[in-house]
Formats: structure tokens, sequence, C-alpha cells
């Protein structure tokens, strides 16, 4: 693991999170401290989060076959579809939030949702993740990105392939649960971005995790993909 490079990283992020970890709630209309920029800025920064989406949204759309629809689909509904999300994975260890800059939803699926080096959804996250299919099917004018993430624990490639194989082992959940497979798009971080410290087994627990980013598509976005 390069120390220097997640340090430079992390400070980079310090910059941004004036602009990107506030967030509202959609239950009391308050701004508060997004929990996943205080993650990404306490590891390796916020820029996969930040950046776009995985292999673009222009083809994406197209792929997907979004068309003009989308549009109303941001803003009330956005907020709308978090606070089902969050009643409905209440309790399960699931973190239901805000993407840093705002943009988009981010549901963090806890450490339990595979068992140690395994690509198995366990049995306890299977209907939660089958209550979260349900919603991406209820709201269909979004893309979908699954990261998976390990935390430092074995050589980098292994974790690489195994935050893969993770990521994938949940976007083919997805599917099966009737999720479009032309919406989702999967990757593997593997090390690089930890939200706690992997010295410690309470922050290894916490690195291993697989994260998906439910990307709304606009109006805008159909007629510039178009």
């Amino acid at each position: 693991m390069n120390k220097s490079r997640i340090l430079v990283s992390a400070l980079a992020a310090v910059s941004l999170v004036s602009l990107s970890a506030c967030v509202t709630d959609p239950n009391t209309g308050e701004r508060t401290v997004s929990r996943t920029a205080i993650g990404g800025v306490g590891g390796a920064g916020l820029g996969y989060l930040l950046g776009g989406l995985i292999g673009g949204k222009t083809a994406r759309i197209v792929g997907a076959g979004i068309g003009a629809a989308a549009g109303g689909y941001v803003g009330y509904r956005m907020d709308e579809q978090i606070r089902e999300l969050d009643e409905a994975t209440a309790g399960t260890g699931v973190d239901v939030g805000t993407t840093p800059n705002g943009d988009g939803i981010l549901v963090n699926l806890p450490e339990v949702t595979f068992a140690v080096d395994s690509t198995t959804i366990s049995p306890q996250m299977r209907d939660v993740l089958g209550r979260v299919a349900e919603s991406m099917i209820q709201y269909p004018n979004s893309l979908i990105d699954v990261m998976g993430h390990t935390d430092s624990t074995g050589s980098d490639s292994y974790n690489l392939d195994l935050s893969r194989r993770r990521a994938e082992a949940v976007t083919n959940f997805l599917v099966s649960r009737g999720v479009a497979r032309s919406r989702i798009e999967s990757i593997g971080y593997g090390e690089q971005y930890p939200v706690a410290d992997n010295t410690t087994e309470a922050g290894r627990a916490q690195n291993r995790r697989v994260e998906i980013r439910i990307t709304p598509v606009t109006e805008q976005d159909v007629r510039a993909a178009y």
C-alpha cells in the first residue's frame, strides 16, 4: 500500500469538503455533514466518488434506452428515493445518503454482505439487497455503479480481483431481481480507497464494503445523449 499516495489524496480531499461535505436531509430540510464525505476525507480522498460515471454518462444513457421521460426525476424524487431506501434498510447496517457532490445517491453495503474471502452474498443481506433492487425498479431513470472495496490485508492484486468479483456478485444479484443490466456497471478498487484505519480490526471491517452509486438521469442529459 502506498501510504504517501493516500496522504496526498487525503490532503487534496480536505480542500473539497467545504463544497461537497454538506447534504440536505430529505426529511427535515436541514443541511448536515455527509457521512460519505467524512469517510472519504478520513481515507484516501473523494476522487472516485466525485468522478464521472463508469464508462461515461452519454453512452450509458443510450445503451440503457433511457428516454425523455427521465425529466423530473431529480430534486424531490431523489430525496424521496433516499428516504424510502433509508426506511427499507433501517437496522441492517446499510448506510444511505448522497454522493459528496450531491448529484446522486450512495448506498454503502457493510462488511457482513460477504464472508471473509467470499463472493457469495450472505443470507441476511439478500433480502436487504432485494429491497434496494425494488427501489431501483420503482425509480428507473437512473444509472447505477457498483463499486467493490477491500481492506489492505493480502496483496494488491488479490484485493483488486476480490473487490471486482464482489462488485460483480452484487450486480448479478440486482439483475436477478429485475434491474435492467444495461443500467449497471461494476468496478473493483481493491484497497485504494479506505474509509477507516487499516491497522485496526474495526477499521478493516469498515473498509471491506460495496458501494452502490445511483445517478439520476435528467431530461437535459437525455437531450445531450441523443
